[in-house]
């Protein structure tokens, strides 16, 4: 049957150049990142003065905000306001710039297909829960530290479900929503739509923590192929939902169940893992990717087939079909 694709089509719709979308990314990320960071380095300023610990300002250990008597709840919310900002920038300029909604970004429709969110979100969060299971029964004692404060946990829960989905939601929608719309435009082709946000979104991780720790070969890989994962889905499915979702619960997962010392994201999870081991990281990455394409493939059926067409706006065979009931 003759599927009318929608996603990366929408962006042909408009007249606007590559360059566009280059310089909408740079003016939201910069001005997000400046906006959000205030309240980050006014707590750090403040805290320092108060504790008289300013030499931790100057001993090149500048982003340990415990060093700051910051708690890991206050530190992850201060963190995640620079998204907010670049959320509701993004949301503010994609209008008046491209003529386009946040909606059309995510999918080229009108409307947001909530239920594959929370598809995304049930399938990769299953495999995430199967996947620690396993390596909690069959870890050396000792490599997870449990820990339980009811309070700090409870904090974090609110945090993770109200602030949290806007630094995920974010990056999906610039990355598998908005730059692979602005790469089709260009290219006209589904694989470097998938293959440029992909490196793109790998490389705006270089700076993590655990890339510094563990090195830039051995760590890149896993954001690499968890970006091609979601350009992937995205692509067959014609719009960013399952992304949103498994992005979200990926970084959820993280924040309440599992964290380590080299973690980007520093929380009061329930466990601590003291020996992270980078190698098996990387293989569990490739094990889950791949389990997570092959189970959303059976359950919506996609037509790997997709890829090799081109990006160009598309009329059904039938003239008097309505293109609002190819979606699925």
């Amino acid at each position: 049957s003759f599927f009318i694709m929608k996603h990366l089509e929408h962006a042909l719709l408009g007249k606007n150049r590559f360059g566009k979308y280059i310089l909408l990314l740079f003016i939201v990320l910069i001005a997000g990142s400046t906006v959000g960071s205030i309240p980050l380095i006014a707590v750090m300023i403040v805290k320092s003065f108060s504790s008289g610990n300013i030499d931790s300002i100057t001993n090149g250990n500048y982003m340990d905000l415990a060093a700051y008597g910051i708690s890991n709840n206050l530190g992850l919310v201060l963190m995640l306001l620079s998204f907010v900002a670049i959320f509701f920038i993004f949301v503010a300029l994609i209008k008046p710039m491209f003529g386009t909604t946040l909606n059309e970004t995510i999918n080229g429709r009108k409307y947001i297909r909530w239920n594959k969110i929370w598809t995304g979100i049930m399938v990769w969060g299953a495999l995430l829960f199967i996947s620690f299971a396993i390596s909690v029964y069959t870890s050396s004692p000792g490599d997870f530290e449990f820990r339980f404060n009811a309070e700090a946990l409870l904090v974090l829960l609110l945090i993770v479900l109200t602030i949290l989905p806007f630094q995920t939601s974010i990056e999906e929608i610039l990355m598998r929503g908005f730059l692979a719309q602005g790469v089709a435009r260009w290219t006209k082709n589904r694989w470097w739509a998938l293959i440029i946000p992909s490196v793109i979104f790998a490389l705006m991780h270089a700076r993590n923590p655990e890339v510094m720790r563990f090195g830039f070969w051995l760590s890149m890989p896993n954001y690499l192929l968890m970006g091609l994962m979601l350009g992937l889905i995205s692509i067959l499915d014609d719009g960013i939902e399952l992304s949103l979702g498994i992005h979200f619960i990926n970084n959820a997962f993280a924040a309440i169940f599992m964290t380590h010392q080299d973690s980007a994201l520093q929380t009061d999870a329930l466990f601590l893992m003291h020996d992270l081991d980078p190698a098996a990281s990387l293989v569990e990455t490739v094990i889950l990717t791949t389990i997570a394409v092959i189970v959303l493939w059976r359950i919506y059926k996609w037509d790997f087939g997709i890829m090799k067409r081109k990006v160009e706006i598309e009329t059904p065979e039938n003239p008097n079909l309505n293109s609002t009931t190819l979606d699925v």
